[in-house]
């Protein structure tokens, strides 16, 4: 039986984690993004799919063709970033059932008319699993929708060869040790009657 996490995780995971937008001078280790993935991917997606694709962005090379590429708002911030992963969704994702979901290798034919759908809304979700992962292992993220995505997928995927031409870009995520300065309040949230129904 699953108990709750003590309320420094719950702290670190939502109460005071925040979106940033500026970056201390900290070096983030690429073993420490590898373990964001090995936590990230346990994350349930439908017939366990695994969707989700994930660009990590931190050399000079990798940055100076992705920056130009952001909202101009969102380029400085990507540029300081120690990582920046395109956060993608495969639409082949289907080819991989039988390896990920090998007691029912029939369900590869359950999604060919709803791909996209299921790629984005599985994808999607693997992304947020990406960011509370990190924020897990001590990280900071700054996710973003400001960029160009037909040609971030033109740049990176379409114009590749072998699986990462059928990958389309979701959205960004700058992976770090955030800057607090950089940061507003936190603004609003809908209480939950707003938002919620209980039938």
């Amino acid at each position: 039986m699953a108990h709750p996490v003590n309320d420094h995780a719950l702290d670190v995971i939502f109460r005071d984690a925040r979106s940033y937008n500026g970056w201390r001078e900290e070096d983030v280790p690429e073993v420490l993004i590898r373990a964001v993935y090995d936590l990230a991917k346990l994350g349930p997606t439908s017939a366990n799919n695994s969707p989700a694709r994930f660009v990590f962005v931190s050399s000079e090379e990798g940055k100076a063709r992705l920056v130009p590429l952001m909202s101009e708002g969102n380029r400085e911030k990507t540029q300081k970033a120690p990582w920046t992963v395109i956060i993608a969704y495969d639409m082949e994702f289907h080819e991989k059932i039988p390896q990920l979901f090998p007691h029912a290798p029939e369900a590869k034919d359950w999604f060919h008319h709803i791909k996209e759908e299921t790629a984005f809304r599985n994808g999607t979700l693997q992304g947020a699993y990406l960011m509370l992962a990190a924020r897990s292992l001590g990280l900071d993220c700054g996710p973003m929708s400001g960029f160009d995505a037909d040609a971030v997928n033109k740049e990176f995927f379409e114009s590749q060869d072998g699986e990462m031409k059928n990958w389309k870009a979701n959205f960004i995520c700058n992976i770090g040790h955030g800057d607090r300065t950089t940061i507003f309040d936190r603004s609003p949230r809908l209480s939950f009657d707003e938002a919620c129904r209980v039938l």
